[in-house]
């Protein structure tokens, strides 16, 4: 069964009218078909309308939806001669971050995402895309092997951030977090980020602090969750609102603020409705950002790089 969010419930009622009418049979009082066109006509004028007018609280109930497309589901779809690579060669494995080698659009990519599962086992077995120390070192790796062999890195980012458990801060997560930024802005080659659902605090810029940084449309960014500043500011969560509200954390909003490069559209009703045709947007967009990257030479990649970042913040509300 589809899964609505909360202001989604008008297209939920008339969606479960166009189910049951579905399941009548035929009859010469009622033509089904047509008044099941006049239903889906209806459900597409409901979302135009609901989704022309998201507060950034809805959007980040989009974002973290449980049907929207995670970073597997990319890499299967836009990534092809995949060869998956684990561990960080000093701890272990860690399921939230998966990577490795393959191409896309038929050039050789190293691509990186924080995958936060599907289901029920597969969110325990990724942490519910909350990577822990070794995540970090693994993503350095890769970065490093990217560079070594000369292949522009791809990374994906879904992440309310990093694990905060006692074990990830006993291992250095801080560390961990800190030397994959500077891994990041270090590297000679191009680097292309996009934020397909949470970007959430160090834990998502430590594979995002790239030469392009680019957000889905329902997506959203910011230094930490809305709960998160609620209960520090409100000493409560139920001012989640209030503060996505204030917290500039919408991809429209970093647009104008230059903290991110551009808004990738998504379909009418969000990632969820349409993952495949979304991907292939993304698909599309990251092919051209690195057609576009690979022609600098390293040191000016990373030049551009560190100065993008340098000089965020410089433009105000």
């Amino acid at each position: 069964m589809a899964t609505y969010l909360d202001f989604e419930k008008p297209i939920a009622d008339l969606e479960s009218k166009i189910a049951e009418l579905r399941h009548l049979p035929n009859s010469g009082d009622v033509d089904i078909a047509e008044e099941v066109m006049r239903l889906q006509d209806k459900v597409q004028k409901q979302l135009r309308a609901t989704y022309a007018k998201l507060t950034p609280w809805q959007r980040v109930q989009v974002a973290r939806h449980a049907e929207r497309p995670h970073a597997q589901r990319y890499i299967d779809r836009l990534i092809t001669d995949y060869m998956p690579l684990a561990g960080d060669r000093a701890f272990g494995e860690d399921a939230a971050v998966v990577g490795g080698v393959g191409r896309l659009g038929g050039r050789s990519v190293v691509v990186l995402g924080q995958q936060k599962g599907d289901d029920t086992d597969s969110r325990i077995k990724h942490n519910f895309g909350m990577p822990r120390p070794e995540g970090y070192r693994k993503a350095q790796r890769l970065m490093k092997l990217a560079d070594r062999f000369h292949l522009p890195v791809v990374t994906l980012v879904d992440t309310p951030g990093a694990y905060p458990g006692l074990d990830a801060e006993a291992r250095g997560q801080a560390e961990a977090i800190a030397s994959s930024i500077d891994t990041c802005l270090s590297l000679g080659v191009p680097l292309v980020s996009v934020v397909i659902g949470e970007g959430g605090s160090g834990g998502a810029l430590a594979i995002a602090s790239a030469d392009r940084v680019y957000m889905l449309e329902n997506s959203v960014y910011s230094v930490i969750t809305p709960e998160g500043c609620a209960s520090i500011l409100w000493r409560s969560n139920e001012n989640a609102q209030d503060a996505a509200d204030a917290m500039k954390m919408t991809a429209a909003d970093l647009k104008k603020l230059d903290v991110i490069d551009d808004v990738i559209p998504e379909p009418m009703g969000g990632a969820h409705r349409s993952p495949d045709e979304t991907i292939d947007v993304v698909g599309k967009v990251l092919t051209e950002a690195v057609a576009e990257l690979v022609q600098l030479d390293a040191d000016t990649l990373r030049a551009r790089r560190q100065e993008k970042f340098l000089a965020m913040g410089k433009k105000g509300l």
